[in-house]
C-alpha cells in the first residue's frame, strides 16, 4: 500500500498544498494524510500516515523537505520505517524519484540529504555575516519589539514616574492600548 504525506508549513500556502495532494494521488496512493503545521510543530498527520504502515507499504512525499527537519530528523524516521518494513519515496529530488527500498536510492537519499543540510548550513552562516555588517553599519535594528515587550516597557516607564502620554509617544502605542496594557496587567 502506498501513504501519502503533504505538508505547508502555513495556511497561506494552499496551494502549495493542493498541488501535493494532488501530485500524491496521481501517484496511486491509497491513502493520503495532510496537515499545515512548521516542520518544527507537533505533527499528528505524519505521525497518524507512519502508524499506519504495514510491513511493505510505502510512505510517498513529493519533496523531502515537507518531511524532515535535518539529516538526523531523516535518518529517524528512516529507522522507524525500517523498523515496520516500510520504505519511503520522494517523488521530486534533485530531478529524480527516489525509493529507499533499493539500495540505490537509500544511497541518494543520504547523499543529498548532507547537501541539502550542507546549503542550509551555507545560507544561515551567510545570514549571519550580513546581519553583522548590517549592525556595524547601523542599519539592523533587530525584531519589532512583541506586545509583551511593549507591555513591560509600559509598565517600567510608568513605573519611573513618566506620564501616560510621554509612554504611550516612547512606546508608540494609543492610550487605549496604554490602558488595555494597564488593565490586563491588574487581571
Amino acid at each position: 500500500m502506498l501513504v501519502g504525506y503533504a505538508r505547508t508549513s502555513t495556511v497561506e500556502q494552499g496551494a502549495g498544498l493542493e498541488a501535493q495532494i494532488r501530485d500524491l494521488k496521481s501517484h496511486r496512493c491509497d491513502e493520503v494524510y495532510q496537515e499545515q503545521v512548521s516542520s518544527v510543530g507537533e505533527r499528528q498527520q505524519l505521525e497518524a500516515a507512519i502508524r499506519s504502515l504495514r510491513q511493505g507499504d510505502k510512505l510517498v512525499v513529493c519533496k523531502l523537505d515537507r518531511l524532515a527537519r535535518s539529516v538526523r530528523h531523516l535518518g529517524e524516521l528512516l529507522e522507524t520505517l525500517e523498523t515496520k518494513g516500510a520504505g519511503l519515496v520522494i517523488l521530486s529530488m534533485g530531478g529524480q524519484q527516489v525509493d529507499t527500498t533499493t539500495a540505490t536510492g537509500r544511497m541518494m537519499l543520504n547523499v543529498m540529504a548532507s547537501v541539502a543540510q550542507f546549503e542550509r548550513e551555507m545560507m544561515l552562516e551567510r545570514q549571519k555575516e550580513g546581519i553583522a555588517k548590517a549592525k556595524a553599519e547601523g542599519k539592523y535594528t533587530g525584531r519589532k519589539p512583541t506586545a509583551m515587550a511593549k507591555a513591560e516597557s509600559v509598565k517600567a516607564l510608568l513605573a519611573s514616574g513618566m506620564s501616560k502620554a510621554k509612554v504611550c509617544e516612547q512606546v508608540g502605542i494609543s492610550r487605549a492600548s496604554l490602558y488595555r496594557i494597564l488593565q490586563a496587567s491588574a487581571a
